[in-house]
């Protein structure tokens, strides 16, 4: 099946809409889980519910078509000031042994676009990851920090030797001379378990990032000092 790269999501929160939860964490033998949709605006919203199952391949996102998670409905028109549920069923529920990640994605087009149609005009699109434990031992991260240089560019390399994904949040980078470089104060991204992730930093190509680095950073919510291998 062909591949589709993960787009930017605007969120989950627009002007009008409103997405609870922000993720979901399925248990190994849950077989459905359910997202809450509210409009909060004066007027009708329009939409279409989509699911993916979601890998890394490359050090990228990758989004593949999937029948494993099903979302009903697929189509959703939610009054003004009005909730929709939306639900999500395994279609095969059972224990994994790592981790299954998929993205929900949520579309709103205008009223007058053919739903379910490819090339419908999509105002805003959000995006929800969702997470199926694996059986038995406890999800964890188990991550190597790299950072390098690509064609002059400071680059991130993170790879999770885990059986859970790591959430990385707030990143900044202390070099050996003691100055520190603010990578995010929010959200950096996703290591899915396995998998391997490269981002480029947002730092100066002149940046002193060579040799060994602190790193401290929110992963999974939980504050901890990392340090980068180096060659």
């Amino acid at each position: 099946m062909l591949a589709l790269l993960a787009c930017c999501a605007a969120g989950v929160h627009g002007a009008n809409l409103q997405i609870s939860p922000v993720t979901l964490t399925l248990r190994a033998a849950q077989s459905a889980a359910g997202i809450n949709l509210q409009n909060l605006g004066d007027q009708p919203m329009y939409g279409q519910v989509r699911v993916f199952a979601w890998d890394q391949r490359d050090g990228e996102e990758v989004l593949l078509p999937t029948q494993e998670l099903v979302a009903s409905p697929p189509i959703v028109e939610i009054a003004a000031n009005s909730r929709q549920a939306i639900r999500l069923v395994r279609a095969q529920a059972g224990p994994v042994a790592q981790e299954k990640t998929y993205r929900v994605l949520i579309d709103e087009v205008s009223r007058d676009d053919e739903l379910g149609r490819s090339g419908v005009d999509i105002r805003l699109r959000y995006s929800v990851p969702v997470f199926v434990l694996p059986a038995g031992a406890q999800d964890r991260e188990m991550l190597d920090w790299h950072v390098f240089r690509e064609r002059g560019e400071w680059m991130l390399r993170i790879k999770n030797s885990g059986n859970g994904h790591a959430q990385i949040g707030a990143m900044t980078f202390t070099n050996q001379a003691g100055k520190e470089f603010v990578i995010s104060k929010g959200l950096f991204g996703y290591v899915l378990a396995a998998r391997m992730r490269v981002w480029r930093l947002p730092v100066a190509r002149e940046a002193e990032l060579d040799g060994p680095l602190s790193i401290a950073v929110n992963v999974n919510a939980k504050a901890l000092v990392a340090t980068n291998s180096t060659p």
